[in-house]
């Protein structure tokens, strides 16, 4: 199992060592280091970046340095990534970004509407029904948008907003289907992502239902534990290989 999406320092994850170890003592194959970054010139991703430090836009050929130092002492392929925060109109900037850092891998995340952050409750619980079906329509439109935009080899938990109680089950299956039309046309693959499935969410990304429409488009999935710390990567991807074991999913190995 090649587990392509954790965190580190270098963002909001743990030191890369420790979640090296980890991934070997789990016995995975390959772990990918894909921390959050943006390079959006708008104000709240500016003081998103201010406020939590997420600035490998900055500091990624230091990351680079690091895994270098390290790898060696592992039994595990590991892989220099990136996170990127999607912005439709920002697809320019991102590609020149990613043209120069030249990462192993790119993985592209929808992680705001209306620079409002969909894993926030807050912003949500006072909107209307309706509100909320226009919030979540206007997520999957700006999926749809990043699947198609080919920047990215991978495109994280891709309902993401269904960790947000407020906004969780609204989609439906002509999202579901728009999506996977996407997908089906596009270099561009979802993973399985294990971010949530042992906390208060208790489901892996993509959810079931979804899950299901991707499949019978013929999508294939990366695998993602999403883990933050050391102690989630074995927990996350024993949660990830129990999937893959009862349906028979074959998951995709990235050609990089």
């Amino acid at each position: 199992m090649h587990d392509y999406h954790v965190h580190s320092n270098y963002s909001d994850g743990s030191f890369l060592w420790r979640m090296c170890r980890a991934a070997e003592e789990a016995g995975l194959d390959g772990l990918g280091f894909a921390d959050h970054c943006n390079v959006s010139a708008r104000t709240p991703q500016q003081r998103e970046k201010h406020v939590f430090g997420f600035t490998l836009d900055r500091t990624y050929e230091q990351r680079r340095a690091g895994i270098e130092a390290i790898e060696d002492e592992f039994d595990l392929r590991v892989y220099d990534a990136v996170e990127m925060d999607y912005l439709p109109d920002e697809e320019a900037r991102i590609a020149d970004f990613l043209d120069t850092a030249d990462f192993d891998y790119a993985i592209g995340s929808v992680h705001t509407i209306d620079d409002r952050n969909v894993q926030s409750g807050a912003p949500f619980r006072e909107m209307s029904e309706s509100e909320r079906r226009d919030v979540v329509d206007d997520y999957y439109d700006t999926l749809v948008a990043l699947v198609e935009s080919e920047l990215f080899e991978v495109a994280a938990h891709p309902d993401l907003l269904e960790r947000t109680a407020a906004l969780r089950g609204f989609a439906t299956d002509d999202h579901y289907e728009r999506v996977a039309e996407a997908f089906a046309a596009s270099r561009t693959v979802p993973e399985i992502n294990a971010g949530r499935v042992l906390r208060e969410y208790g489901e892996l990304h993509p959810a079931p239902r979804f899950f299901e429409v991707l499949r019978e488009y013929d999508v294939g999935f990366t695998l993602g534990t999403d883990s933050h710390v050391p102690e989630e990567v074995g927990e996350r991807a024993d949660e990830l290989t129990i999937l893959c074991e009862e349906t028979g999913l074959d998951p995709v190995d990235l050609d990089v």
